[in-house]
């Protein structure tokens, strides 16, 4: 077992694909179910249909800019759904949050197969990761479909990653950008990241470095592109000529928070169009959810112990306040404030140990594209309550079981 994990820990950060020194992988394993997996893409194939209707769009959209509420038919291929497995009712399985910006992708499929073939690989009930030579041949043909559907032809006339100038300096996943843009380069496409402001528009293409783009991974956490440095943007949007995903119309009708109380409660279905079979599924998976309202300050301060408050446009985490930062005060300080929150039920996290038996609690992401989950991972934190990705933690090796 020591070897293996020697073998496993020096892996990552090794050969072709190292991952970055800073990105820390707990060492032990996730193993998840077909059969629950199997009612994951169900539910994963109702959340679609339902978000795409178009009395959802129609609701979801009223009173959003004019150029975020025409409907648009991109599908952005790490859109990521992240759910809790509570310990005592696994099949219990609760959607926590939506992402159409779903980060890790490339990261989690290095570390599921380096994991795989360190301590797996013997294993018949495992269902084996795809090495990440194959990996990426279907992140290129889902590129490849995008394109086409899209724009016609045959691929992308030059792939733009974009993300906010900090994080492409600094940022947690600056080294996924350039595996992504290598992995573009592998099918002979023009590939480079950017900074919004880096962005020109000629009335007629998309421009950097005086070079056009047609297909853009956009990786910025400005979900709403309401700074001044997205003009070239918004305009290239506009045009309907430049795929953009994820973009504010995908996020204001499918990754806002604030949708979760939709999905959670049934007040609205007749508005939205959601049947009573869909209902009945989608309240069993969706723990109940409230967008923070003057009406309901009273109420969700007093069971604040059971409720997570977070922003409805936040990201990895950040502005999720605990119980103890929550009361009545604070609450309508919020709404002073115009900051937009909403409180969750709190689900329990699954529970395992690492190789050195240090307890660690999880959750269960899935990416998947246009109906087909293509990837699975898991965080493992070192807090029950937080998210806490600090050794032993961290990125969690996650395999599907026969």
């Amino acid at each position: 077992m020591r070897e293996s994990t020697a073998i496993f820990r020096q892996r990552l950060h090794t050969g072709a694909a190292p991952l970055p020194d800073s990105f820390s992988v707990a060492c032990a394993a996730q193993r998840i179910p077909h059969r629950l997996l199997a009612q994951v893409d169900s539910f994963i194939e109702l959340f679609d249909r339902v978000t795409r209707s178009r009395a959802w769009i129609d609701n979801a959209t009223a009173g959003a800019p004019a150029f975020i509420r025409s409907p648009r038919s991109e599908a952005c291929f790490f859109s990521a759904w992240d759910f809790h497995l509570p310990p005592a009712r696994p099949g219990d399985w609760q959607l926590i949050e939506f992402n159409d910006n779903g980060s890790g992708f490339l990261f989690a499929a290095q570390v599921n197969r380096i994991y795989y073939e360190a301590f797996l690989s013997g294993d018949r009930d495992v269902v084996p990761p795809p090495a990440f030579d194959e990996f990426a041949r279907q992140l290129q043909a889902m590129i490849v479909a995008e394109a086409g559907n899209f724009l016609g032809g045959d691929g992308p006339d030059g792939v733009l990653i974009l993300d906010d100038e900090e994080s492409l300096r600094s940022g947690h996943f600056r080294a996924e950008h350039q595996w992504l843009a290598a992995i573009c380069h592998q099918c002979g496409w023009r590939a480079q990241t950017a900074a919004p402001q880096a962005l020109q528009w000629n009335g007629a293409q998309l421009i950097v470095g005086g070079e056009p783009f047609d297909f853009v991974i956009n990786r910025s956490t400005d979900f709403l592109w309401e700074s001044d440095v997205f003009s070239a943007l918004r305009q290239a949007f506009d045009s309907g000529g430049v795929y953009i995903a994820p973009n504010p119309f995908s996020f204001v009708t499918r990754s806002d928070k604030r949708l979760l109380e939709w999905l959670s409660r049934p007040e609205w279905d007749r508005d939205l169009g959601i049947t009573a079979e869909e209902r009945a599924l989608l309240s069993r998976h969706v723990p109940e959810t409230r967008l923070l309202r003057e009406d309901n300050i009273e109420g969700l301060a007093a069971r604040k112990s059971a409720l997570v408050f977070k922003p409805a446009r936040g990201h990895a985490g950040l502005g999720v306040l605990d119980s103890h930062e929550v009361g009545r005060h604070r609450l309508r300080r919020l709404l002073a404030k115009e900051e937009c929150y909403v409180a969750q039920r709190r689900v329990d996290r699954s529970q395992l140990r690492d190789v050195d038996n240090h307890p660690l609690w999880a959750d269960l992401r899935v990416w998947s594209w246009r109906g087909r989950r293509y990837g699975i991972s898991g965080r493992a934190s070192r807090s029950v309550d937080g998210l806490d990705l600090d050794a032993p933690g961290g990125w969690l090796p996650t395999f599907e079981m026969r």
